[in-house]
């Protein structure tokens, strides 16, 4: 791996400072890991895992705030700015939320109390060190008629629970900016559904400041032309954007292909062209775009290793396995620093 001293390339940080801030999803092992990588080319990072709420919460009289607080101490200590996921999701929760003592399904009622005492306990704890949250998560059913997932929320509370989650965030961190956060956003259907949910939550005067775009994206889907419409979209209601879990994706995600040890140089030059574009485009939005949040931050950690197939490889970043740049890399900051 790279040492501090080996980093002599244009930092992302500083050739996109005039555009949007750069971040990274990371965890415990990969601040260690991948330590100078972050610091050199970062300003901003997102927990992971570890501010969601079964590894927050566990249990009902009990908080595990020891991996979150590492992230968060890693963050002051590279002067970077740190994003909140998530407080509100239909997975990564813990049963006991939504049960009695005898194992059924707790009131309306109790399940809010308990969630309002979650945010306020979690989003106060951070409330000087995490500028945004994405608060609501993956609410938005992916396909059909149906405007919402179903899930323990929607069944207990029903819709109310969404807006209920912005205030409670919001009583507890007034300064705090506040996300819908969703992917497939690119993809026309799910595009309006969010919008229509976003819209209808600004309507009912909920505290919301912006929309994350989750930006799992591929080497073909979706089209540029579908981010575009999307971004304006989005845009049209006055929030600000962020991506927040950007990554290229080596494979369609119906490609089950498993003969690939290495990346071949032909899919480093698509990801190259890919990303070049991406970028591009991005750029014509940064007055409402913010941040891009990759999730990850080079090809030695990627939650694609092994999704949506068990024992394969993936290379969606802008570094390699050794943390060296790709042509990916080196494309999006040629085409930057020569607009």
């Amino acid at each position: 791996m790279r040492q501090a001293s080996d980093f002599t390339e244009p930092a992302l940080k500083t050739v996109f400072a005039e555009d949007f801030k750069i971040g990274a999803a990371v965890n415990p092992l990969t601040i260690q890991s991948q330590e100078h990588l972050l610091a050199y080319h970062f300003n901003s990072i997102t927990a992971e895992n570890e501010m969601k709420f079964e590894s927050l919460h566990p249990l009902e009289d009990t908080y595990n705030f020891r991996a979150a607080d590492q992230l968060v101490a890693f963050a002051r200590e590279h002067h970077m700015a740190m994003r909140g996921h998530t407080l509100i999701w239909h997975n990564q929760t813990t049963d006991w939320l939504f049960e009695d003592k005898g194992g059924g399904p707790v009131s309306k009622e109790i399940l809010l109390a308990r969630v309002k005492s979650h945010i306020q306990t979690v989003v106060g704890r951070y409330k000087e060190e995490i500028y945004a949250w994405d608060v609501v998560n993956e609410v938005i059913a992916d396909e059909g008629e149906e405007l919402l997932r179903q899930s323990k929320w929607l069944d207990i509370v029903g819709p109310d629970f969404i807006a209920k989650a912005f205030e409670f965030a919001h009583e507890a961190d007034p300064k705090a900016l506040l996300f819908y956060n969703d992917y497939n956003e690119s993809h026309p259907l799910k595009r309006d559904k969010i919008y229509k949910l976003v819209k209808s939550l600004l309507e009912q005067g909920v505290p919301i400041h912006g929309v994350g775009l989750q930006a799992h994206w591929n080497l073909y889907d979706p089209s540029l032309d579908d981010i575009r419409t999307a971004i304006e979209k989005y845009a049209s209601l006055g929030l600000q954007l962020q991506l927040t879990e950007l990554d290229v994706s080596m494979f369609r995600f119906d490609d089950k292909r498993m003969d690939l040890k290495a990346v071949p140089a032909e899919l480093l030059e698509l990801q190259a062209d890919r990303y070049e574009a991406m970028f591009a485009l991005l750029r014509e939005y940064r007055d409402v775009i913010s941040s891009v949040t990759f999730w990850g931050a080079a090809d030695d950690y990627t939650w694609l290793d092994d999704f949506p197939v068990r024992g394969r490889k993936n290379w969606p970043f802008l570094f390699d396995e050794g943390h060296k740049p790709k042509p990916a890399f080196h494309r999006i900051i040629t085409s930057a620093t020569k607009s």
